[in-house]
């Protein structure tokens, strides 16, 4: 069962993300979408769900605090979400930091945030005032652990370095771009600074903006707000992935965006891959990632399909 190190933190397999809630999903569907991932996650690990201040204005982390209000639940989940620059001049200031915890602890309607992520860096803030300011947070309760995203190899390190020199709370986890399209980026010096600091790895965009649903091929058209951004990966070695990704998926009578996510869920150091969908019928696509297996043959077409 994925656990996040370095923390007593027992998460489900897939991270639901809640980007789409008040965007793409409205308040009654994104509560649908909620109560499907919750039925569907095993009782012996916490539904993980991630959302981040700038989220529709706060409105992903106001519909996710409703709903863990009303249905009584706020004790079973695991809640990420980020300090984001917004139009901040210096987003991760100490300052900027305990405002935007406030205001997502409100938002959420908690009292204390699981994971709590510097959303992009900010170089003009020195990382000593940023940790902190996060660190005074963990002290105070309002925030069980901190995390990083969007951050590169090299700041990633002074971070890790500068949270040792000054015993601050250290980041836990790294929030990367990352999928079977996207693999250069985080495969290499960065997952090394990952792996030799005992970071887990929570991969975004884990569908690759849903080219990896097997949906958006050459002279399709589909009407999505993220078609755009999945249309960059359509060609020869897109087609690659998708071939490879449906034979798996044959195989085990799954969907192909659940073989996907299961490959990544699958790659050292990843804890859980976050993908969103806009209604229940999508997610249920992403679930049987959960209980799917891949064999070593299974994960190296994969793998060789993308390179």
């Amino acid at each position: 069962m994925p656990r996040l190190p370095g923390t007593d933190l027992t998460v489900s397999d897939l991270c639901l993300g809640g980007n789409v809630f008040g965007w793409t999903a409205d308040e009654p569907t994104s509560f649908a979408l909620l109560d499907r991932f919750l039925d569907a996650t095993p009782g012996t690990l916490a539904p993980f769900v991630d959302t981040a201040e700038m989220y529709g204005n706060g409105a992903s982390e106001q519909i996710l605090g409703r709903w863990m209000a009303e249905r009584g639940v706020r004790d079973r989940m695991v809640v990420a979400t980020k300090a984001s620059p917004g139009q901040k001049e210096h987003p991760l200031s100490a300052g900027e930091i305990e405002a935007a915890a406030e205001r997502s602890l409100r938002n959420l309607q908690v009292d204390t945030i699981d994971l709590y992520y510097a959303h992009y860096d900010d170089e003009t803030t020195p990382l000593e005032e940023s940790l902190t300011a996060f660190d005074a947070l963990v002290q105070a309760g309002k925030v069980r652990h901190v995390a990083a995203s969007n951050y590169s190899a090299e700041r990633l390190t002074e971070a890790l370095e500068t949270s040792e020199r000054q015993g601050l709370t250290r980041y836990v986890a790294l929030q990367p771009h990352y999928n079977l399209m996207e693999r250069p980026g985080y495969e290499g010096e960065l997952r090394d600074v990952v792996a030799e600091n005992g970071l887990g790895t929570l991969p975004y965009f884990a569908l690759a903006k849903g080219f990896l649903t097997g949906k958006y091929r050459a002279g399709e058209q589909i009407d999505s707000p993220r078609a755009k951004g999945a249309s960059a990966y359509v060609g020869e070695r897109g087609d690659r992935v998708l071939i490879a990704l449906a034979d798996v998926a044959a195989e085990h009578g799954v969907t192909v965006a659940a073989v996907a996510l299961r490959w990544l869920a699958d790659q050292p150091t990843v804890v859980a891959p976050i993908a969103s969908g806009r209604s229940v019928e999508q997610l249920a696509d992403l679930l049987p990632m959960q209980d799917l297996r891949l064999t070593d043959d299974q994960s190296r077409h994969l793998t060789d399909a993308s390179a």
